[in-house]
């Protein structure tokens, strides 16, 4: 295809020849004033002449190679495409739309499919997709853009002009008229809250059916049902929610699925509140004054955290002067209150080389038992008391007690060791300087004997006898040290031990803090990656079971990582909460976003879609009228540049007729032979006129 056109270049710059323009203009009228006729004329056609030569006109052919229009069919693939048929209807849509793109002829068809992912919950992205397929086509190539959606389209340019390019924007809706859908929307949703303290979620039923009638609202936290309530559509109700534990708590409120409504899975909606404890409030009972006892309250008095109360007995027993006990002290201690009505506002309570002395009366120790078992924390450090008749053993604290005084105490130097369960257990697992045999650790010179009742021994100390047991008892925890000699670390002897990580890890252990336990299954997200540990003491590893969001369920291996520390790194494909189960242990884990943006509204609409897509000529219809899958397609056809490119049985794509140069030829008009003797004609043709004016003037 050959076209041509005439470029100018001038050789004089523009406002010079303007002025030229002008001072001939003002010459010939001037002529024409005088009364002349035919001289005026001829010096204009020469003047003119003249311009013309000086504004370098040339004569342009151009080689062109028609190029095909670029028509776009950009399918939604989001999460929302696959509820119910629209994925079908997608697919059939997108090839029956490139068999009628091919059929046209002289198109080129790009299929850009959008991703199934919303794992930066901005949801669907399909106006992005588009532009990044279409960077490298010219905006007078593109032909139109033919969109297969369901229309829940969230990054809508404001304006035609944000499309970037002036082509028909053609919109095919999935879906079909009358879809219902129930969901959970959050009105408020905490993130943080104080162990043991309440915490809102506010949120709202929405249902496009409505009746008026009352939805059931279950909420469960980490698995487990806490609550069930009655809420009305469109209302926002406000549930209260115990912080249970540190860590995240993961909390799920679902309402019943419908008969034929959409899609589940909005149903629920979930919160992770991550449980944070406020100031720990320790209680530190002091028994025989000795050199280790300052060890524990320049601990516990070194965190800004700890909120300490400290009960000292400061005459040793062998001291009988006949005081009473009512006056031991400079004023009265409140052990009624502390042992009593306001046991249970402690984390933890430490004895340390504390005998019943008749100053405790046993009650206060079926309290702190009866604390104990209802998930309180109790770390026992004993010394040689502990196997005398008035040691803690042989008060109500026996029952919780997880070894018994053998009446024999050891005093020589030893070096504490981890025992087998101890390299397993995330108390002593790992300790500084425990990776040897013995460990580079200060030797201790003196142990309680004591034979293990219940619990898990996780360090020895001379011969291998039990040095620190940690126990579960029922609800609560207890941890029993067999030597009072863990000051010598504190103080440097030897290069002394890690005496701060043990205390801080034991400490934390009692109080249940997740990334401690003993037995615990964890599972985090890494990407779109399942990250699963399972810690076990016993060894109760095996496989693990993963449930996705949709119900399909998993068998995972675990491999080994450390000692009593298994891992196995699962790859998802779907986005919501997972469940991951080995034994009577369960873990929740939410891929992607929290409450995707995909489904928080589900119900197909052409009204999002409308106003662009006729502000660029094109229409928005559906493609299916009832929910079997089935389609009705309009025609395609090409159309010249129209203000509008669709009817009520047809759409229309924009014939380009964009072309690429090949060649060019330039030839000059004004400048070479022919212009030379136009100009050279012009001015003899004036000069023989004003010379026969001039003769006949004579």
């Amino acid at each position: 295809m050959t076209r041509f056109s005439l470029d100018v270049s001038p050789l004089l710059p523009w406002p010079l020849l303007i002025v030229l323009a002008v001072a001939a203009l003002v010459v010939v009228a001037l002529g024409l004033l005088a009364g002349q006729r035919r001289g005026p004329l001829l010096r204009a056609l020469a003047l003119g002449l003249i311009l013309v030569a000086l504004t370098n006109p040339s004569l342009v052919r151009e080689d062109r190679e028609p190029q095909k229009d670029v028509v776009a069919i950009v399918l939604d693939r989001s999460a929302s495409q696959t509820i119910g048929e629209r994925e079908l209807q997608t697919t059939r849509a997108g090839e029956a739309l490139k068999r009628s793109l091919d059929a046209l002829g002289n198109v080129e068809t790009r299929v850009i499919e959008s991703d199934r992912t919303d794992a930066t919950n901005d949801g669907t992205q399909l106006f992005s997709s588009l532009n990044a397929s279409l960077a490298d086509v010219p905006p007078d190539r593109i032909g139109g853009v033919l969109m297969v959606t369901d229309g829940l389209v969230d990054d809508i340019p404001p304006a035609p002009s944000g499309l970037g390019f002036q082509a028909p924007l053609q919109v095919l809706v999935t879906g079909h008229e009358g879809e219902r859908d129930r969901r959970v929307e959050l009105t408020e949703a905490p993130r943080f809250g104080l162990v043991g303290k309440d915490q809102t979620i506010g949120i709202r039923v929405l249902d496009t059916g409505d009746k008026g009638e009352p939805v059931t609202v279950v909420v469960r936290r980490d698995g487990e049902e806490i609550a069930t309530l009655q809420a009305s559509v469109g209302n926002t109700i406000e549930i209260p929610v115990k912080v249970d534990h540190a860590g995240p708590n993961v909390v799920e409120i679902e309402v019943p699925t419908l008969p034929g409504e959409l899609t589940g899975l909005n149903n629920k909606a979930v919160v992770t509140i991550d449980g944070v404890r406020d100031k720990l409030k320790v209680l530190l009972v002091s028994g025989e004054p000795h050199q280790g006892e300052r060890m524990w309250r320049n601990i516990l008095k070194s965190d800004a955290n700890v909120d300490l109360v400290h009960f000292t007995i400061l005459r040793p027993p062998e001291k009988q002067d006949g005081t009473p006990i009512n006056e031991l002290a400079l004023i009265a201690f409140p052990t009624n209150e502390l042992f009593g009505a306001k046991i249970k506002d402690f984390d933890l309570i430490i004895f340390d080389r504390f005998s019943n002395q008749a100053i405790l009366p046993y009650v206060y120790f079926e309290n702190i038992a009866r604390y104990v078992r209802n998930g309180g924390a109790l770390l026992i450090a004993t010394g040689p008391d502990f196997s005398t008749p008035d040691g803690l053993f042989f008060s109500p604290l026996g029952a919780v007690t997880p070894a018994r005084p053998t009446g024999g105490l050891t005093e020589a130097p030893f070096r504490a060791s981890i025992t087998a369960d101890g390299e397993k257990h995330p108390v002593t697992r790992g300790l500084p300087g425990g990776d040897t045999s013995p460990p580079h650790w200060a030797p201790w010179f003196r142990q309680v004997d004591a034979s293990v009742l219940k619990g898990t021994p996780v360090m020895a100390g001379n011969g291998g006898k039990p040095l620190l047991v940690l126990s579960h008892e029922d609800r609560g925890r207890v941890g029993l040290l067999l030597s009072d000699q863990m000051w010598l670390w504190a103080r440097g002897y030897q290069d002394g031990g890690p005496y701060l990580d043990l205390f801080r890890r034991l400490a934390h252990w009692l109080m249940k803090e997740p990334d401690l336990e003993d037995e615990a299954l964890r599972a985090s997200v890494r990407g779109r990656d399942l990250v699963i540990e399972r810690q076990s003491v016993q060894g109760n590893n095996g496989s693990i079971v993963v449930t996705a969001p949709s119900g399909q369920q998993t068998t995972v291996p675990l491999e080994d990582e450390a000692p009593g520390l298994s891992r196995a790194i699962v790859e998802t494909h779907e986005l919501g909460l997972f469940k991951v189960t080995n034994g009577s242990l369960s873990v929740l884990a939410n891929v992607g976003p929290e409450n995707p943006r995909e489904f928080q509204d589900v119900v197909s609409t052409p009204d999002r879609l409308r106003g662009l897509a006729e502000a660029t000529g094109g229409t928005v219809r559906r493609i299916a009228a009832d929910p079997n899958g089935a389609i009705t397609l309009p025609r395609l056809v090409g159309m010249h540049e129209a203000p509008r490119y669709g009817g009520a049985d047809y759409i229309g794509i924009k014939r380009t007729e964009s072309s690429v140069v090949r060649g060019v030829g330039l030839f000059p008009v004004a400048i070479g032979f022919l212009g030379l003797a136009i100009l050279l004609g012009s001015l003899l043709l004036a000069w023989f006129g004003e010379g026969r004016r001039f003769r006949r003037g004579i």
